[in-house]
This record gives structure tokens, C-alpha cells and sequence, in this order.
């Protein structure tokens, strides 16, 4: 009874508007209370506390950072140009320039809403300009950035790796072959539209245009060599890793490319600071509802209702994600993963999925949530910058989100696509 109380609570107060972190905290002090009584308040400091500061979290502010000085340094907008000058000149080029860009991007800052609120204020404009429907522009643009929570590094991979156990350093390798397949479709999908109503071509191709913006851009180009470089060859951990794109973003952008200045530095930091406030609240009062959770057993108890329904591995699996597809529909990609993967974990080994590779199909499901309102807090962001109707703009990107949900389905089912990297270099 007290569960049903307490998700019936957890629901009004997200009705009503109420931040999630504090919906989350609220509830479950009030379950703490109805159970253990007033002796066990104290301890839910403590569960705020340390919940929020374990060392792996500490690569979440540290890519939020860097993602914010990118954007600051000119570093975005080099490597959109570079995009640009390889992909330009198909028809419908500028949208697969924005995929181009979201990839490389991704494997920087890591987090999906970053890479739509940077690169769609540049790109956004440009496409409406050169005569793209606002639906449109919105869509891919959204799509497109959803590859940051697939491509290394990922914040919600970093998130899912401390509430498993797993190793976030295998999680990100499995992600690199589903992103390029995922980014190489969503390019498809997007000149076959341009085709179909004749969107334009942004430029001609020309080497020297290309050898220009490379050379314009290859700074910026090696930050991701020298961040995944360091994790995959284990010359840093994943949070040392994020350091050092802090501080080669820094190099880079001030010393290289000397657009970054005392006052733009200070607003990156502000902007990064807002974003992980909000990030590491709902990481620390989901933490709380974890451990009051775990002390009732909800998820031993999970694991065996579904067990004893079907301990068939590929079954479980097409539970989970009708599961985590629904859950995606009304919660962000951090709140999912931190409120429901201690759930379901004693079943994930219980039936005998690979944690990485359940990693990967949690991160894909909730990546498509950020696309599916009423939540869809990527395709939000897309819409309030393109200026277009979230219905609008969702009539088009089903074919986007078909792309994505595709690419779940061959993670889920070949398990080979995500793990063969991981096998390889780790097994």
C-alpha cells in the first residue's frame, strides 16, 4: 500500500508541475517517515549526501563544462564548417551536416540536450533560411542530437554504470558501433526526404573549401581523440577523462583559437554550474528513493514476478523495453535510469543479459523518450529554437524516431552489434 501511495504522490506533484528532484525527495521522506518512523530522518541527509558524491558522478559537471566552453570558444562552430564542407553538397545537405556535427559534438559533451541547444542556435536558422520547413529543421536537429547519449561519452551511460556496477568505460565503447549506425541511417532518412520535396543543395563540393575548414578545425577535431584516446586506452578513468576536456577545451579555445576570454569562460561556467544543479539534485533525491526501495525489496520482488511470468532471456528483454519506452514517455533520461535501473537489475542477472549490453538498450530507449512528448525534453528545446508547433514538428520526426527505434531493435536483438568492440578490447 505504501508503494501505491507513494507513486500516486510521486505523479500528482509531477501533475502539478513540481520539479521532479523535489516530487522525488518529497515522497519519499514521507514513505521514510510512514515506515521507519521520525528515528530514521536523520539518515536521509546522509542518503542526499553521499548519493550525489560518488567519484564517477564527478564526470557529469566536468562534460557539462566543457560542452558549455565549446560553445563559447568557436570550437562548435569550426566543426560544423568542417561537416559542412564534406556533406554541403548533397541535396539536403545542411541536414546531414547537422547529424555530422551532432556526432562530433556528442563525443564531447555527452549530453543530448547540450548538443540541440548549441548546435541547433546555429544550425536551426541556417536551414530555415536556406528554405527548410521549421518542422523539419526542428526534427533532425533533435534526432540528431539524441546520438550524444549513444556516442562516448555519455552522461546517461555514466549514470547507468553507477547505479549497475558496471564499467562505464565498456559502456562507451559498445555505444560507438550503434551511433555510427544510428547517425549514418538518420543521414539516409534525411536525404531521402530532401529528395522527395526538393530541399536545396547548401554548396558546391570543393577540396580546397574542405582542406580549409580542416585545417580550421583540426584543434577541435583532436579534442575527442585526446578524451577517448585517454579512457580507451586506460590512461584515465572516465572522470579523469572529463577533467581533461575541461581543460583541453580550455587550451584550445583560449590559447589556439583565442576566442575564449575571462567573461565567456565565466558564463560557460555559470551555464554549466545551472545544468549540473539541476542533474545532480535529481541524481541525489533519486538515490534517496533508491534506498528506501531497496530496504522494502521492491526489487527482488520485481525480479521474481517477472521470472515467474518468463525467464526466457529475449522475452525479458522485450518487457524491458515496452517498459523503459512507456517510463521514457514521462520521465527524463536521468530520472529513468537512476529511479528504475537498481529496480530491474537482480533481474537483468537473474536471466543472464550482460549489464553493458542492457546498458546500451536502456540508453537507446530513453533517447527516444527525449523525442516522444509529453516530456521529450530534446524535441522541446528543437522546437523553442526552430520556433515550430511540438505536434508540427513531430509529425516529422516519426521518420527520425522510426531510425532510432530501429537501431534498438538491432542492439537488442544482435547483441554482437554493441559488444563485439567491448569483447575484443576488454574480454
Amino acid at each position: 500500500m505504501i508503494l501505491l501511495l507513494l507513486f500516486l504522490g510521486l505523479l500528482l506533484l509531477i501533475a502539478i508541475d513540481v520539479p521532479i528532484a523535489i516530487a522525488l525527495g518529497a515522497v519519499t521522506v514521507v514513505a521514510v517517515f510512514m515506515t521507519s518512523g521520525v528515528d530514521a530522518l536523520p539518515n536521509v541527509a546522509l542518503v542526499l549526501y553521499t548519493g550525489a558524491t560518488k567519484f564517477s558522478l564527478i564526470a557529469i559537471p566536468l562534460f557539462i563544462l566543457a560542452g558549455a566552453i565549446m560553445n563559447s570558444s568557436g570550437i562548435s562552430r569550426r566543426l560544423i564548417a568542417f561537416a559542412s564542407s564534406l556533406v554541403g553538397f548533397v541535396r539536403g545537405g545542411l541536414a546531414m551536416v547537422t547529424t555530422a556535427a551532432s556526432m562530433f559534438f556528442a563525443e564531447i559533451s555527452g549530453s543530448a540536450v547540450a548538443d540541440v541547444a548549441s548546435l541547433g542556435s546555429i544550425l536551426i536558422p541556417q536551414m530555415k533560411a536556406k528554405g527548410y520547413p521549421a518542422p523539419f529543421a526542428a526534427a533532425v536537429t533533435s534526432s540528431s542530437a539524441t546520438l550524444a547519449v549513444i556516442i562516448p561519452p555519455s552522461i546517461p551511460m555514466i549514470l547507468y554504470g553507477v547505479m549497475s556496477g558496471s564499467s562505464v568505460v565498456e559502456l562507451f565503447v559498445a555505444g560507438i558501433i550503434p551511433g555510427v549506425i544510428g547517425g549514418v541511417l538518420l543521414m539516409s532518412v534525411s536525404y531521402a526526404m530532401a529528395v522527395r520535396h526538393n530541399f536545396p543543395v547548401e554548396a558546391a563540393f570543393r577540396l580546397q573549401r574542405v582542406a580549409k575548414t580542416f585545417r580550421e578545425s583540426i584543434w577541435a577535431l583532436f579534442l575527442p581523440v585526446i578524451i577517448l584516446g585517454g579512457i580507451f586506452t586506460g590512461w584515465v578513468t572516465a572522470t579523469e577523462g572529463a577533467g581533461l576536456a575541461v581543460v583541453a577545451a580550455i587550451f584550445i579555445g583560449g590559447v589556439i583559437y583565442r576566442e575564449l576570454d575571462w567573461k565567456k569562460l565565466r558564463r560557460a561556467m555559470i551555464e554549466g554550474s545551472v545544468q549540473t544543479a539541476v542533474v545532480m539534485l535529481l541524481v541525489a533525491a533519486s538515490a534517496l528513493l533508491g534506498e528506501f526501495l531497496t530496504e522494502q525489496q521492491v526489487p527482488q520482488h520485481v525480479a521474481q514476478s517477472i521470472i515467474e511470468l518468463t525467464d526466457n532471456r529475449w522475452a525479458v528483454l522485450a518487457l524491458l523495453n515496452v517498459f523503459f519506452l512507456a517510463i521514457g514517455l514521462f520521465l527524463h533520461s536521468a530520472a529513468a535510469i537512476i529511479l528504475v535501473v537498481p529496480i530491474v537489475m537482480p533481474l537483468v542477472y537473474a536471466v543472464g543479459i550482460d549489464p553493458i549490453h542492457f546498458g546500451l538498450v536502456v540508453t537507446l530507449n530513453l533517447g527516444i523518450g527525449q523525442q516522444t512528448p509529453p516530456v521529450a525534453s530534446v524535441l522541446v528545446t528543437a522546437c523553442s529554437i526552430a520556433k515550430a508547433d511540438i505536434w508540427d514538428v513531430s509529425r516529422v520526426n516519426i521518420y527520425f524516431v522510426s531510425v532510432l527505434f530501429a537501431v534498438l531493435m538491432l542492439v537488442t536483438y544482435i547483441p554482437a552489434i554493441p559488444m563485439s568492440l567491448v569483447n575484443l578490447l576488454y574480454r
